[in-house]
């Protein structure tokens, strides 16, 4: 099966205090053979970049409205006149808010949902064929179905 990947650099800002923020460049990635999930790779100043996996869902949805609770929150605003997207994201090794450029953003998000429409999701993971295929009777239960122990009652009178 055919999988398609949607990938997008672009400069976010670590937010540090209210006057004072830092870039880091990041990838959003979505793969269709992981439809409900979009990975966000941020490469800070360390050997490895960070990664962070979300539901599309809530990105699509923190466009437009705050949303989340927990380790991922997001909302949109304005910062000095240009419209971004705050990102809140907790983990046990800290927290960190990031603002993305918004344009950006939802261009990119836009693309995830041409290559698979909301509510089809399910579909890409092909769980009714595994299911179908898993379920499907083999020749081998035939027997397994049958008694191997014929009944002692007599037939037609005997």
């Amino acid at each position: 099966m055919h999988h398609t990947v949607v990938e997008r650099e672009l400069e976010l800002r670590l937010v540090l205090s209210p006057e004072r923020s830092i870039p880091v460049p990041a990838r959003l990635s979505y793969r269709s053979d992981d439809p409900f999930a979009l990975h966000i790779g941020f490469h800070i100043n360390s050997e490895y970049p960070v990664h962070w996996t979300f539901a599309r869902e809530l990105l699509v949805e923190g466009v437009f409205r705050p949303c989340g609770h927990g380790d991922v929150r997001v909302w949109p605003t304005k910062v000095g006149g240009r419209s971004v997207i705050l990102m809140a994201l907790s983990s046990p090794d800290g927290d960190a808010l990031l603002e993305a450029p918004a344009a950006q953003v939802s261009s990119w998000l836009e693309r995830t949902l041409r290559v698979v429409p909301p509510g089809t999701e399910g579909e890409q993971l092909g769980l009714d064929e595994a299911l179908a295929e898993l379920l499907a009777p083999l020749p081998a239960d035939d027997l397994w179905l049958r008694d191997p122990w014929p009944s002692d009652e007599s037939k037609d009178g005997e």
